[in-house]
């Protein structure tokens, strides 16, 4: 070991390592340029600490010290970077329309807005009339029950703590009013509807924390009314239903109906919980796609609560929205749980101008999501011919047919027919890298050994960023100021 220490190449990185530039030299560059203002002393100070230690790492391994002026450009680089966040807008050109990965549901301008606009003071819970406090609910139920026919509806910050506080709450009566036997709730739900949402999130898991005990009916593909009304005992509380909404079942299935299931609930004194996952307000078969379950058929199919997102189908910021009838939605506003669980001001806001479209009548043009479902093919083929011509039509690139997902669990397997702008190379995972390290980043994907990008997701005024990236990706434009080799291909999660 000893001999290893004081070897003559320890000893010339060593005096390699000596040539670095000092950190207080480094900062003092970075303070020139504003970075410590803008970003704060600590953070700098660990990206210049960064900086050093990673250098002086690849020069006592071998590599030869750069000069001062390499490292100085390196160190304000990376500030540069640091500077704008961790998160970036990026151009969404994968045709998955909810993407996950890519923040789901992207906003109306009018509900940017709303959400700008509610950054200041507002009677979020203040009786403008009276005086006096106010409930923040109303702010969101008003509007969902006139579009949904519930009696009563709640917003919380996302669907599974939708299904969490409903199981809670309704976990600790009977739809009766009368006082349940001792002992944990159960709650019956089918065992071909134990399913595992994006991230490993697995719903068995989430509703277990509401403190019920779950009990499992019928086989994974066939479940029969019968085996729910078997398993109902003395502490069942609920029958649960979960839509499969990111995956689907073929073949020698069965399940019972809601309709049913509600008639055996009024029957037997239990609530009826619907989770939709996804939820809709606006049926999509129109749009050639698999008949989804709107939130208004399953109320009115009669369900004590239906629990749905809405940064998917209904295309707003995150939230968990239950609705349906008015005890147990009582139920859920007087659960401690609420508390922890609510929208804040600006979602608020934003899940209110959401809504406000469907009331308008003007979702499908004005929700980015129902505006990507509904656009016709023949204006995809028009615009990604346009960025064909725009880009002075390179070696290799068409204008070919291709198909688009919904995606963001909603309509599993569901495809739209569109017309992608396909771009050909060496290397399709080196292309699709530069155009990632686009101002602002470009996300395809690939297809068929092409770099692949769909108009269908592309919103109105991206145009320009998207044929900006590709001038500069075709033209094999390096990396960005960081230097990063190209990540793997990401972007086609559905």
């Amino acid at each position: 070991m000893a001999d290893a220490e004081n070897s003559p190449e320890r000893a010339r990185g060593a005096a390699e390592a000596r040539r670095l530039p000092r950190g207080d030299a480094l900062l003092a560059a970075a303070d020139r340029e504003g970075f410590v203002a803008r970003l704060g002393h600590a953070p700098v100070m660990a990206l210049v600490r960064a900086e050093l230690d990673a250098r002086r790492d690849a020069i006592l391994a071998g590599a030869p010290c750069p000069p001062a002026g390499e490292i100085e450009a390196a160190l304000l680089a990376r500030l540069a970077e640091a500077g704008g966040g961790t998160l970036h807008r990026v151009v969404n050109a994968t045709g998955v329309v909810i993407h996950t990965n890519l923040g789901r549901a992207p906003l109306s301008a009018a509900t940017v807005a709303a959400m700008a606009a509610a950054a200041g003071y507002l009677d979020l819970e203040y009786d403008l009339g009276a005086g006096a406090r106010g409930d923040r609910t109303r702010h969101a139920e008003e509007a969902l029950v006139r579009l949904t026919g519930a009696e009563a509806a709640v917003a919380v910050n996302n669907g599974a703590a939708a299904v969490l506080l409903a199981l809670a709450a309704l976990g600790e009566a009977l739809p009766s009013g009368g006082a349940p036997p001792d002992g944990p709730p159960e709650v019956i739900v089918s065992r071909g509807q134990l399913v595992e949402i994006g991230g490993g999130f697995r719903i068995p898991d989430v509703l277990r924390r509401s403190g019920a005990i779950l009990v499992e009916v019928g086989t994974t593909n066939r479940t029969y009314l019968r085996d729910v009304e078997e398993a109902i005992g003395p502490r069942t509380r609920a029958i649960l239903t979960v839509h499969r909404s990111n995956f689907r079942q073929e073949g020698f299935v069965t399940e019972p109906a809601l309709g049913a299931l509600v008639e055996l609930g009024r029957r037997r004194d239990l609530w009826v919980v619907d989770d939709l996952g996804s939820g809709t307000l606006l049926p999509t078969a129109p749009w050639g796609l698999a008949a989804e379950p709107t939130v208004g058929e399953r109320i009115r199919a009669g369900a004590d609560l239906v629990t749905f997102s809405g940064d998917k189908l209904l295309g707003g910021p995150q939230a968990g929205i239950l609705a349906g009838r008015r005890a147990a939605v009582e139920r859920v506003r007087r659960h401690p749980l609420l508390r922890a669980l609510r929208l804040d001001k600006v979602t608020l806001a934003g899940l209110a101008a959401t809504l406000a479209h469907y009331e308008r009548g003007d979702a499908l043009g004005e929700i980015p999501v129902w505006r990507a479902i509904s656009r016709p093919l023949a204006a995809l083929e028009a615009e990604a011919l346009g960025w064909l011509e725009a880009l002075g039509r390179p070696a290799g690139a068409r204008v070919r047919p291709s198909t688009s997902a919904i995606g963001g669990g909603a309509l599993p397997g569901e495809t739209l027919p569109t017309a992608v702008l396909a771009l050909a190379g060496a290397s399709p995972d080196a292309l699709l890298g530069r155009l990632r390290r686009a101002a602002p980043p470009v996300v395809g994907r690939i297809e068929d050994g092409e770099v692949v990008l769909d108009p269908r997701t592309v919103l109105p005024g991206e145009a320009g960023a998207l044929l900006a990236a590709g001038r500069g990706a075709l033209a094999g434009a390096p990396p960005g100021p960081s230097g990063a080799a190209p990540a793997q291909a990401q972007g086609t999660k559905r």
